[in-house]
């Protein structure tokens, strides 16, 4: 007979485990740096190096959504070769 160990190895190894469950849901992250509104016939003008010019200055806070909802506010740091973006601040959804 299997005791409760064997059984909640087997539970984890088969993906049953509910506590794990939230960890393979796919989340879509999207860092804002800033919008801008173009034309298409702009949009199609727009060549190699062009340059589109946001609506925030530099030092504003970029927003981080996920799932197409704010979920904090940042900044944009330089990690070796990479930009990644530090939380300042985390939006509480109107929910909680």
């Amino acid at each position: 007979m299997a005791d409760r160990n064997d059984q909640e190895k087997a539970g984890e190894s088969s993906g049953t485990d509910p506590s794990g469950a939230a960890y393979e849901i796919p989340v879509e992250v999207i860092a804002v740096l800033g919008t801008a509104e173009l034309q298409v016939s702009q949009i199609l003008k727009l060549g190699r190096g062009a340059v589109v010019e946001l609506d925030r200055v530099v030092g504003e806070p970029i927003e981080v959504h996920a799932n197409n909802q704010l979920i904090a506010r940042g900044e944009v740091v330089v990690i070796e070769d990479r930009l990644g973006v530090q939380m300042t601040e985390i939006i509480k959804s109107e929910s909680s």
